[in-house]
């Protein structure tokens, strides 16, 4: 005999409440499953800021490593000098001149280190033996070694650096090249720079004393006092605009006032202390 009841029931299928309660209970798992993928996705995209900004900033730190390094190099014993100067009076100049400051050139008087304007990036302007410059740009000295002067500064948010020949700065050839500019890194928000100084040369163990701005290298230097480190810091910002980060970063380069930065870009600070071999060498030898 079958069961009326049951059999009721089957032609009516769900109740109401039963509806509601599967209706409630789809709807708490829907949001917990959206609510997983949207994190995954804010962490995902925070996790590619924070990759490329850390590659950005590895890459930067080795290259300008690797080129300020050689600030103040001058090997007068090199078989491959270009010697169409006088090689004496030209070695003077850059192992006393390795940082150069606005006035320093004959003809451009306007090129030096120098600190940005209310909290603006620095300028910096550095010298070396060498057989091209930062752009890789020769000069027309074809191998031969030659006084070359790197200027680093940021410009629309983007680190370049121009190479010049510092024999022309100075006005002892007619410029055959025209200077270069080369991108060395995109996305950079400030770039400020410090200058280690020994203490006079008759006194001086070659170690940076204190460290100072493009605007008291002159003073120092008028006191036989020489530039012997670097010390450098970039702020670098991620190419993702869709971070979602809490609270807003604020950080301080160096000897500047804190910034606070947006919550939509990562932002991360590299920076370094260089010693300059040459001119901790020079200054030693000079006692």
């Amino acid at each position: 005999m079958i069961n009326q009841g049951l059999l009721q029931r089957k032609v009516d299928g769900f109740s109401l409440l039963e509806l509601m309660i599967s209706l409630v209970l789809g709807l708490v798992i829907s949001g917990a499953i959206i609510q997983v993928l949207v994190s995954s996705s804010v962490t995902n995209k925070l996790n590619q800021a924070v990759a490329q900004v850390q590659e950005s900033g590895r890459f930067i730190s080795r290259r300008l490593t690797m080129e300020l390094y050689e600030v103040g190099r001058y090997d007068t014993l090199s078989a491959n000098i270009d010697d169409s100067v006088d090689i004496l009076a030209e070695s003077a100049y850059v192992e006393t001149h390795p940082v150069a400051v606005v006035g320093d050139f004959a003809t451009n008087a306007g090129l030096g280190s120098k600190n940005g304007a209310d909290g603006a990036s620095d300028d910096l302007v550095v010298a070396m033996l060498s057989t091209q410059d930062c752009t890789g740009n020769d000069h027309n000295y074809v191998g031969d070694e030659f006084h070359v002067v790197n200027h680093y500064f940021v410009q629309n948010n983007t680190l370049k650096c121009a190479g010049y020949d510092g024999r022309v700065l100075r006005g002892l050839k007619v410029q055959a090249v025209a200077p270069r500019t080369v991108v060395l890194l995109d996305n950079v928000e400030d770039f400020q720079v410090q200058f280690g100084v020994a203490e006079p040369v008759d006194t001086s163990n070659g170690q940076a004393v204190i460290y100072v701005t493009a605007d008291k290298v002159d003073d120092h230097r008028a006191l036989n006092e020489h530039v012997v480190s670097l010390r450098w810091a970039l702020l670098l910002k991620s190419y993702q605009n869709e971070v979602k980060q809490t609270n807003a970063q604020t950080f301080a380069l160096l000897n500047e006032s804190a910034k606070t930065k947006d919550t939509s870009h990562y932002y991360q600070v590299f920076s370094k202390t260089l010693a300059l071999r040459n001119m901790k060498n020079f200054v030693r030898t000079s006692r």
